[in-house]
């Protein structure tokens, strides 16, 4: 008998309903149930045959337990190894040599540091930051946003260079990035599973969060040929990247498609935010790709960064076409297209928060920008249009 552990958070219908699909599946032969998790030993058999990670990124018990499991055997979707050490700005900086548009994209140094990181300690930092350069390349209006951030937390649109001062002031110790914003007239997040199953998803991040209106089964919303694109491109990210479960996001605009974001090995799939149809679709899809790897098996793997980073070549598969979607489920009313708001600050603000239950324009807060140790401020100076400067040297504590 091989079991199957799910480690979740607060997430309910998914996990539930993919446990229900692998236990009447496996038919005894294999059976999912949810991880507890205590102390564990460093020399402890393994318990699991494969695992579906889905909270570990914000656990670091977690994170280290699933590290300890791979070591044994144990198959971890997704691998823990390369998700710590993965972030969203090494994923921009791939893509582009992947041949995939990404937008323009520049990391920022931190604003504030913990307590110990003295003047000295950052003697390598240009100092003053050339702000207005960054601007520049950039464009404005501009999203502000973590490098290594999830859940579209912490994430702002900037029309002008004191707005990106003022929050980027409010940023503490996080790592932020810079990036140009896309005024988008069509939106997509495509699942990927397995590296070879793409789900192409017409999602409007405008919409609130669990609103029901985010997400829209229309096969028809992307033009064929942009399609193909997309999918194409969906499968040498996650190839590239090596995650199992990933969604990609696009941002189109007059047909030409940027990717956005690629790193979330952790996607939403409840019921009430992406719908009936694609909670059913990607349930069904992890379930077949668990009995897929479980039948596979798996030869010793090889703990080392370059293989990690050199996966083995990536394979071609068929996508389920349109008209195979199409036959799948009942297609709703037609929708029009979602019309580019580019001056609607708190629609724009939407586009960067659209998975978070606050207010249009409001940012989510984390322990790290309101709780924040005795820390040193980064460089800044820029002119301001009275001809005065804007500067914040660093101070030690």
């Amino acid at each position: 008998m091989k079991k199957v552990g799910i480690l979740v958070g607060r997430e309910k219908t998914f996990p539930d309903a993919l446990m229900k699909n692998i236990n009447e599946r496996g038919g005894g032969e294999v059976t999912a149930e949810f991880l507890k998790l205590g102390g564990i030993r460093h020399d402890a058999p393994p318990r699991y045959d494969l695992v579906i990670d889905r909270i570990s990124h914000e656990v670091p018990f977690y994170r280290a337990t699933l590290k300890r499991m791979a070591l044994e055997g144990t198959i971890i979707v997704n691998n823990p190894f390369w998700w710590s050490a993965d972030d969203k700005f090494f994923n921009f900086s791939l893509a582009q040599k992947l041949g995939v548009a990404v937008p323009r994209t520049v990391l920022l140094p931190q604003k504030d540091y913990i307590s110990g990181i003295v003047s000295e300690s950052l003697r390598n930092l240009e100092f003053p930051l050339d702000w207005q350069a960054i601007v520049e390349y950039v464009g404005l209006p501009a999203i502000l946003k973590p490098f290594d951030g999830g859940g579209w937390k912490n994430v702002s649109r900037v029309n002008s260079l004191e707005e990106l001062w003022s929050e980027y002031d409010q940023t503490g110790t996080l790592c932020m990035t810079l990036q140009e914003f896309i005024d988008f007239d069509q939106f997509v997040r495509c699942y990927c599973v397995g590296q070879e199953e793409v789900m192409i998803m017409a999602y409007d991040p405008r919409k609130p969060y669990l609103s029901g209106e985010q997400y829209v089964h229309n096969p028809d919303y992307l033009v064929p040929e942009l399609a193909e694109r997309v999918t194409k491109d969906v499968r040498t990210l996650c190839s590239a990247l090596g995650y199992d479960l990933n969604p990609v996001e696009f941002a189109i605009k007059d047909g030409a498609h940027h990717a956005i974001d690629f790193m979330n090995p952790a996607p939403d799939a409840e019921l009430a935010s992406v719908g009936e149809f694609y909670h059913n679709w990607i349930t069904n899809a992890v379930a077949n790709m668990i009995f897929k790897r479980l039948a596979e098996g798996r030869e010793r793997p090889r703990y080392r960064w370059d293989a990690l980073l050199n996966p083995e070549p990536a394979r071609t598969f068929a996508v389920a076409s349109q008209t195979d979607q199409q036959s799948r489920t009942v297609v709703p009313n037609p929708i029009g297209r979602v019309e580019a708001v580019a001056t609607d600050n708190r629609a724009a603000a939407a586009s960067a928060e659209a998975t978070s239950p606050l207010p249009s324009g409001q940012r989510s807060k984390t322990e790290s920008g309101t709780a924040r140790a005795k820390s040193v401020t980064s460089s800044r100076r820029a002119p301001r249009k009275d001809g005065k400067t804007y500067s914040a040297r660093p101070k030690t504590t």
